[in-house]
Parts: C-alpha cells; structure tokens; sequence
C-alpha cells in the first residue's frame, strides 16, 4: 500500500489519520453542463438504466411480507439516512430548502416505520404509496433507494441489462407507415407537442460545445452569440415540428416514401421510434425553456453514479461526493458488507 505523502515527507512526525475519520471523507469531484447532454444524446442507455430501477422498484413492491432480516436492514439504512442528512450542508437556497423538507420526510417515515407500516401485508407497496401522499419529491426518491437497497437477492441482476448496442438503433424502420408513427407521436411525445415554441422562453437558451476546452456550454440565445452553432440537443423542438409534417403527409405512406421527401426529419423519426423501444428513454422537458435548471440533469446521471451530497454552486455544474464510508483497499478482505452506501450508526462520523 503507498505510503501517505505526509508520512513520506516527514516519516518520523507525521500523524495518521485515524481510520474511521479517513473512511468517512470519500471523494470529492466537481461537475459541469457535460453530463446534461450525455443523457439526451443516448437515449436507449438512459432508458435501459431508468427502466432497470423501475423494475427493481415493481418487484420490492410485490413483496407480500417484509421477513426480520430485510425489515432490520431497511430500519438500519432508514437511520443512517437521517443521519447523513442531517449533516448536508450546502451554500445553495433551492437545494437547503429541499434538505430541510427531506429531514422532516425522514422524520415522518420513521414514525411511520415505528407505528407497524413492516408488519402489515405488502408493507413496500404500502410504504411507496403512503409517501406519494406524504412525502416531497426529495424523500419519494430517497425512499425508493432505501426499499431496493435490503433487498439485493432480488435485484442485482438487473445491473446485466443496463448497457445497450446503441449502433443497432441508429437504422430507422422505413416500413413502418406515417399513421403508425403518428400515433407513437401522440401516445409517447404528449409533452413535447404541449409546448408552443412560438414563444420566446421556450426557446430561451441554446446547447453549442465551448472552443477553448471543447465542452457543452449553454447560451442565452437573445442576448449571447452562437445560436448558429446550437448542438442538436433539441428534442421537444425536433417532435413539435415533425408532427404537422407527419399530419400533412398520407397515413398509408411509408417513412421510406416520407424521409425521402423530407431527410431534416430522419433525426426525430429515430428519437420516436427509439421512445417505442425504451419507453424511459426521453427526458420530459424541454432542454431550451428558460425555466428549464441543468442542474437536475446533472443530478440523475450521477445518482446512477453512486454520488452523494450534491452541493450546487450554480444552476450549471456542482459538487458531490462518491464512496464515503467505503472500505479501503487493505480492507476489502476483512469485509463482510456492501451496504456502505447507507453505513451503520456505528460507522458514522458527525461532519
């Protein structure tokens, strides 16, 4: 194992850090607009990962009875998360003021735990429910982590169908007839096709690629030069303006016939027929709106990523932390848990 650098330094004064303050710094990493972009430009691998938490979530709730062991573990997991929120600090009003709602959730789960909510039949089920009624948005997503997390037997698996061949999605199916794809339109693009684009804020900002480091920046179209060069990140724009196009067009026609006539319209034909393969695949909203906060983009990637303790320092890129409470490499043979993610009362120490 390498020496630490203060040890090599000065072998003979040096302090080590005491281990269990050591385990629970994790590391620290900083993020920007990049991860926005990585989502809307790989749909499939989007929509394969939120599908495989939307499995994983179906099946905890199929559960009929919460047995001692994954009843213990959720408890156990339910405290370290007050814990860990409790100590979430960050500079960011819209964030703290999120924190503060997902301790008193907490809070309210707790009680709810504590009043018999395991002991009755399908106790998960019953939990999701009672917190779409109860709980902010914060702590519905924190309650899903903690019901999947006891409950790894069954879940794990899924981790095998989370990559995707996107190369095999990129040839559209030109058999497929106009009216077809109009109704795919309808039933899967709603949201899209709601926004009026004749309005200047839901046009507001523009997604181009900076020429000093080469990475996605976000421009303010009516005030910022580059709108030329906008990356095609334009998805609800691309839906809203194939529509009429499909709607002017024969139903019976194939999208061989209708793409021949109009090839501008190939990209968001594959989106369309990509959102019928993966249903999850689409983030609801429109990239461009000037309501639109990047920052939330940011967040779900890396919530898949294992990340904790966001700490935003603007709209457009933040910092968090990865493998807190993680065992170090001269540990791994001694160790018996992956649950650290959600770390015993014992394992915590206060930040």
């Amino acid at each position: 194992m390498p020496r630490p650098t203060a040890a090599a330094r000065a072998p003979a004064t040096a302090v080590p850090l005491d281990p269990a303050i050591r385990r629970s710094l994790g590391v620290g990493n900083a993020t920007g607009l990049g991860l926005g972009p990585f989502i809307a430009n790989h749909p499939a691998l989007f929509g394969r990962w939120i599908a495989a938490r939307e499995t994983a979530l179906g099946r905890v709730r199929a559960v009929s009875a919460a047995t001692p062991a994954t009843a213990e573990k959720f408890r156990d997991a339910l405290d370290s998360a007050r814990t860990m929120a409790a100590s979430w600090r960050v500079d960011d009003a819209r964030q703290t003021e999120r924190i503060a709602g997902l301790e008193s959730d907490l809070r309210a789960l707790s009680e709810t735990v504590a009043g018999g909510a395991l002991d009755k039949s399908a106790p998960w089920d019953a939990l999701y429910r009672w917190a779409e009624d109860n709980l902010s948005l914060e702590g519905q997503e924190l309650l899903v982590s903690l019901l999947i997390e006891p409950h790894g037997a069954l879940v794990d698996d899924l981790a095998d169908e989370m990559a995707v061949d996107e190369a095999a999605l990129f040839r559209i199916d030109a058999a497929q007839s106009v009216g077809e794809t109009i109704a795919a339109v309808e039933e899967l693009f709603d949201w899209a096709l709601s926004i009026d684009f004749g309005a200047p804020a839901s046009q507001a900002r523009f997604w181009y690629v900076s020429e000093e480091k080469l990475e996605p920046r976000l421009g303010e179209r009516a005030s910022e030069p580059g709108g030329d060069l906008e990356q095609p990140l334009t998805v609800a724009r691309d839906i809203a303006a194939l529509y009429p196009a499909l709607k002017d067009a024969d139903p019976d026609e194939t999208l061989a016939d209708f793409l021949l006539g109009r090839p501008e319209q190939r990209r968001a034909v594959r989106r369309v027929q990509i959102a019928k393969r993966y249903p999850y695949s689409e983030i609801h909203d429109n990239l461009l709106g000037a309501e639109m906060v990047p920052l939330d983009l940011l967040r779900c990637k890396l919530s898949f990523f294992g990340a904790t303790r966001f700490d935003p320092k603007s709209d457009r890129w933040l910092r968090i932390n990865m493998y807190q409470y993680a065992p170090y490499p001269n540990e791994l043979a001694g160790c018996r848990r992956d649950d650290w993610v959600y770390p015993l009362q014992r394992d915590l120490v206060s930040a």
